[in-house]
């Protein structure tokens, strides 16, 4: 398995089409090969930071070179973003405790 960390703080000037964009990037990647799940959490210093699960890192990769997911990277770069980092990841181990 892979796993995207997305660390981010969004610009508030453009916080009502980042969310627009937000919301259409999340149904893409619902409908991507190997997708396995999505979670958003906030910070009180108003970072975000976003996982993303794939099956593989391949398919995190196909992710990162869909069509309309670059144009929304670019209009991150431009306007939604006033910082981000990403990291992928393998998972060497896992272990789940469901109660």
């Amino acid at each position: 398995m892979a796993v995207v960390v997305f660390r981010s703080r969004v610009d508030e000037g453009h916080r009502e089409e980042f969310d627009v964009v937000a919301q259409r990037m999340l149904e893409l990647a619902r409908g991507m090969p190997g997708f396995l799940s999505y979670q958003l959490f906030s910070a009180e210093d108003d970072e975000r930071v976003s996982i993303i699960e794939f099956e593989t890192a391949e398919h995190a990769a196909d992710w990162g070179r869909q069509s309309e997911h670059l144009e929304a990277q670019r209009a991150g770069r431009d306007r939604f973003y006033t910082e981000y980092s990403v990291q992928t990841c393998e998972v060497v181990r896992e272990r789940r405790f469901k109660r």
